[in-house]
C-alpha cells in the first residue's frame, strides 16, 4: 500500500495533534503546557486546512492562538499558583478518564461509519469548486440572516449594559483638550516674574 504526499502530510498533523495533546497534561511545567497547547491547535488547523475549512483554521489561529493563548501564557506567567498541589489527585482519576477517552473514540467511529455521514461527505467534497468561507457567508446572510443579525443585536446590548453597569458616574480626571492646547498663545502661557535682587541675597545669607 503506497502512501501518498497528502496522506503523509495527514498522519504528520495528526501525530503532532495527539503527542502536543497528551503533553499539555503531562508536562510539569505550566508555561510548557500552553506552549503545547498552542502547537495544539497549530495542528488542527493543519487538519482543518486539509478538510477545506479554511475559515475553522483561521479563526482557530487568529482567535485562540493569537489572542487567547497568549493571554492565558502572561496569566500563568504572572501568576503564582501550586500546579503540583492540583495535579496531585490526577492518577487517582486516570481510570475513569481512560473509559471516558475510550467511549468518545468509540462514538466518533459509530458516527462516521453512519451512511448520512457518508451521504454529506459526498456532497460536500462535489462542491469543492466553491471555497467554504464563500459558503459559510452565503449561508449566514441568506438563510440565516435574521438570527445572524438578533444575535449581533444581543451581544451588542450586552455590551452597553456592561458599560453602563460598570459606569459609576463622571470622575475628576484630568484630560487634554487638544484644540485648546493648539490655540494657545506665548502670552497665556508664560509669565515673566521680577525678583528683587536685595530680597534673593538675604535669602542666601539666611
Amino acid at each position: 500500500m503506497e502512501i501518498t504526499f497528502q496522506q503523509l502530510i495527514f498522519y504528520g498533523f495528526a501525530m503532532l495533534l495527539l503527542s502536543s495533546a497528551l503533553m499539555v497534561i503531562l508536562v510539569k511545567n505550566s508555561v510548557k503546557a500552553v506552549l503545547f497547547l498552542i502547537l495544539c491547535f497549530v495542528a488542527t488547523s493543519g487538519l482543518w486546512l486539509m478538510l477545506q475549512a479554511e475559515f475553522l483554521a483561521i479563526a482557530l489561529v487568529l482567535v485562540y492562538v493569537g489572542a487567547v493563548m497568549v493571554l492565558f501564557l502572561f496569566v500563568v506567567m504572572m501568576l503564582d499558583i501550586n500546579f503540583s498541589a492540583a495535579r496531585s489527585g490526577f492518577t487517582r482519576v486516570l481510570p475513569l478518564a481512560l473509559v471516558v477517552a475510550v467511549g468518545f473514540v468509540i462514538i466518533l467511529s459509530q458516527i462516521s461509519q453512519h451512511p448520512s455521514f457518508a451521504l454529506e461527505a459526498a456532497a460536500a467534497s462535489e462542491s469543492e469548486s466553491v471555497s467554504n468561507v464563500r459558503q459559510l457567508g452565503r449561508l449566514l446572510y441568506t438563510d440565516y440572516f435574521y438570527p445572524f443579525e438578533i444575535a449581533a443585536v444581543i451581544l451588542l446590548v450586552a455590551m452597553v449594559a456592561a458599560i453602563s453597569l460598570t459606569f459609576r458616574g463622571k470622575r475628576n480626571r484630568k484630560s487634554q483638550n487638544i484644540d485648546k492646547q493648539v490655540r494657545v498663545t506665548k502670552s497665556e502661557r508664560l509669565k515673566i516674574i521680577k525678583i528683587d535682587k536685595s530680597k534673593s541675597q538675604q535669602v542666601e545669607e539666611s
